[in-house]
């Protein structure tokens, strides 16, 4: 036996991309404490409540604008509503909004981009004019004069899915680059000679390639969908009365920011949370999985420290 025999024997097994990416990200402390923060956030937001004495539409006439105490644990508001149940209630629409989006908008993108990428031509150029003309459609007025027409949960459904579809633009044109990239590839062109429809070379072909890019941009896409149902919320075009959202919270508490401050600064601090979690989970996807653009991230940064 050869000494290259005896290395090869010895070498230990080569590692799968998922499991190299998957320790990438475990390495990234942050990252995986940003995830911890939203898997707890949402299950707080959906079992709390059933342990609470006190719903968030429940009134406490012996207690109006108390601070936080043995009873009321977040306080509670001028009218007597407990801060505590408000705000998971308020959790839980302004987490299933902007996780519900951000899916939505890539399911959409991924759709658009690809099949315009992959076919070209008239396909192509519609789908490319719809991205140009709702790029330039001004989405929030658009989004508020719709969701105040609709009550209940028709008006989370409705808000969930206008963000999404005023949301998915930019990635579709990512997704597009990507498939006109490989659809002159041989794998590509072989699955098509041998007669595989266009489903099929995207899902089998063109998906598993792009999936990185669609993970992180998701990913990132949460952050932004909250703020845009916050902002909605904020101005009363959002989530509707009697149902709540952090963005119906700051706005309806804002004005007491200084006198109450346990009114409105939880629901702030979790909006806080919830965006740098789910931006600081995705830069250590992408960095897990292109660690070259961590690398140029440093040398940009160090020499931005040396000029200065």
């Amino acid at each position: 036996m050869t000494d290259v025999e005896i290395i090869v024997q010895g070498a230990p097994p080569p590692v799968g991309r998922r499991k190299l990416v998957w320790r990438r990200f475990l390495r990234n402390h942050v990252a995986v404490a940003c995830g911890i923060i939203l898997i707890l956030l949402f299950a707080a937001a959906y079992v709390l409540p059933h342990f609470l004495p006190y719903t968030y539409t429940e009134l406490d006439p012996t207690a109006k604008l108390k601070p936080p105490n043995a009873k009321h644990w977040f306080g509670t508001t001028a009218l007597g509503e407990d801060v505590l149940a408000q705000t998971l209630r308020g959790l839980q629409k302004s987490l299933v909004i902007g996780f519900g989006a951000a899916l939505i908008a890539a399911t959409i993108a991924t759709v658009a981009g690809s099949v315009a990428g992959l076919l070209g031509g008239v396909a192509d150029t519609a789908i490319m004019w719809v991205v140009d003309l709702l790029l330039v459609i001004p989405s929030f007025i658009m989004i508020a004069l719709f969701t105040p027409k609709v009550q209940g949960n028709g008006s989370i459904l409705l808000l969930t899915f206008l963000i999404a579809v005023f949301g998915w633009m930019i990635t579709a044109r990512i997704v597009r680059g990507l498939t006109m990239s490989m659809r002159e590839r041989e794998f590509v062109r072989a699955a098509r000679y041998m007669g595989a429809n266009t489903r099929t070379v995207i899902t089998t072909h063109i998906l598993p390639n792009i999936a990185s890019i669609l993970i992180i941009d998701t990913t990132l896409a949460v952050g932004s969908a909250v703020m845009a149902e916050s902002g909605l919320s904020f101005f009363g075009f959002g989530v509707q009365p009697p149902d709540v959202s952090l963005g119906s919270l700051i706005g309806t508490y804002s004005k007491s920011a200084l006198t109450y401050p346990w009114t409105f600064m939880f629901s702030a601090g979790f909006l806080v949370i919830i965006v740098l979690c789910a931006n600081l989970m995705g830069d250590g996807l992408r960095d897990a999985f292109d660690p070259s653009a961590k690398k140029a991230r440093s040398k940009q940064a160090r020499r931005k420290v040396d000029r200065a």
